[in-house]
């Protein structure tokens, strides 16, 4: 019973050990995916701003008639944005505050301003306290050219709630520590605790580890004193980190409550079986004639005994392994459901074509005549809406860092129809690309190829193809509608 009871420990620990890789890895897919998130709202920003660089009335210095564009910009992200105009100096020519520039301060973080007009390229900004309102800030900064040279830096300041809404929403759940820092590792958006932990640096031990590599996963213990296993991830685009973990504790209860289940069930079993082999070997006792019966007896009751005690323990083991498949197929549905939280009730009872170019925004600021959309009219459902949208973003994201959104020179043609010859009528996408860098099959598929399928296939019930041809990517969606009102 002791060798048993020592090999049922051993498998609750190998199971522990398995169950915590797995968790690192899930906690690390889960910051890649809210890296992709911060960086689209970003790049949606920047892309409003180099529209706005764009208007004949700023070209003109024509502040008075800006303002009234600027305005309408704003409204987009609620109260607390800010937005300005300053010259290579830090002067500043207007504020979307008020129209008394002359008693404004120069420009706080000169550094940004700096950047904009040496590199002519949208720039990101730290944590810093802004000098108009003496609140601690980010800023989203695009060059104002004029024959080819930059005349203003166009400064756009969003409210920083933004950012801690986005980390609330895809957050898994409550028991997860979320945070977004900016390139010195301060911390500007966090759950939980945002309060408190607001500006504040990451904690020893994630900021120790911050700046070796783009992207790992470590042990840490967070501003709370928690100890978590975490990952985090840095943004090409702005540098801004993307950090989560979940407690160590949650990870560890399961190990022990199979050790305490399997040494109670073991020691029980041990002292049943102490008791027997007492009873019988007062028996043998009695007498010569029945030892080798009571031999034989003893050896069956210890057979039957270790046979059960084998299969309580294998019961055991597959008990907790389901319960934490289980769980760990519940946080991805929750993530599914965080990036379907960014746009809910917006395309409830839509137009597929409606749903298909909220999902694309994002991706067509700079250029709207990169991807083309044709296709019927086509009413969905709000279940079918919601999962569209996400296996739409999702295609988009991984052409905008692999295919033919990734440069200058790349179209998409999305393509819809219906297939009404068939008992339920059917939904065709087809996603074609050209024009963007050579086309390579990945050796693996990667997390975002994984979503597409299994969301096509488990939420949909139907299916998503890939092809990797030489002149671009072609992904193909199949579903069944369902009845509109």
């Amino acid at each position: 019973m002791l060798p048993l009871i020592v090999f049922a420990v051993g498998l609750a620990y190998s199971n522990y050990r398995q169950d915590r890789s797995d968790a690192t890895q899930r906690v690390l897919e889960t910051v890649r995916s809210m890296r992709l998130v911060l960086d689209s709202e970003v790049q949606r920003m920047t892309g409003g701003l180099q529209v706005l660089a764009l208007t004949n009335a700023l070209r003109d210095d024509d502040f008075p008639n800006f303002r009234r564009i600027a305005l309408g910009f704003l409204d987009q992200y609620g109260k607390g944005g800010l937005l300005l105009i300053s010259d290579r100096k830090g002067r500043l020519l207007f504020s979307s505050a008020t129209e008394d520039t002359a008693s404004l301060p120069r420009r706080g973080h000169l550094q940004t301003v700096e950047k904009v007009f040496a590199t002519k390229a949208p720039q990101y900004s730290d944590l810093f306290t802004g000098a108009i309102n003496g609140r601690q800030v980010l800023t989203v900064e695009v060059p104002v050219l004029r024959d080819g040279e930059v005349i203003y830096d166009l400064c756009f300041s969003p409210p920083v709630s933004i950012f801690q809404q986005l980390v609330e929403k895809q957050r898994p759940d409550q028991l997860w520590t979320v945070s977004l820092l900016d390139t010195t590792g301060t911390v500007f958006a966090r759950v939980p605790n945002p309060g408190e932990t607001f500006g504040k640096r990451a904690s020893p031990s994630l900021f120790a580890e911050l700046f070796r590599t783009p992207e790992a996963s470590l042990s840490s213990i967070s501003l709370d004193g928690v100890a978590l296993a975490s990952a985090y991830t840095r943004s090409r685009l702005t540098g801004w980190t993307v950090a989560a973990g979940v407690p160590e504790s949650s990870l560890i209860a399961p190990l022990w409550r199979n050790i305490a289940i399997s040494s109670l069930i073991g020691g029980v079993l041990l002292l049943i079986g102490l008791t027997f082999a007492v009873r019988m070997a007062t028996t043998i006792a009695r007498g010569e004639m029945l030892h080798n019966l009571l031999i034989e007896e003893l050896n069956h009751r210890v057979k039957n005994t270790l046979a059960l005690m084998q299969a309580i323990a294998v019961q055991t083991f597959r008990s907790a392994s389901r319960d934490e498949r289980t769980k760990f197929e519940g946080r991805l549905g929750a993530l599914a459901e965080a990036h379907n939280l960014l746009s809910q009730e917006k395309w409830a009872g839509s137009e597929l074509r409606d749903v298909v170019a909220r999902a694309l925004q994002p991706f067509l600021l700079s250029n709207p005549d990169r991807i083309r959309m044709a296709g019927p009219d086509v009413p969905l459902s709000p279940r079918l809406a919601v999962v569209l949208s996400m296996i739409v973003h999702e295609i988009a994201t991984n052409a905008a860092k692999y295919g033919a959104l990734s440069n200058e020179t790349g179209r998409v043609t999305l393509d819809w129809e219906v297939i009404a010859d068939t008992p339920k009528p059917r939904l065709r996408l087809i996603w074609t690309e050209i024009g963007g860098p050579p086309v390579t099959e990945p050796v693996r598929r990667g997390f975002g190829s994984r979503l597409i399928e299994r969301s096509a296939r488990d939420q949909l019930g139907g299916e998503a193809t890939v092809d990797f041809l030489p002149r671009g990517v072609v992904c193909t969606i199949t579903c069944a509608l369902d009845e509109t009102r």
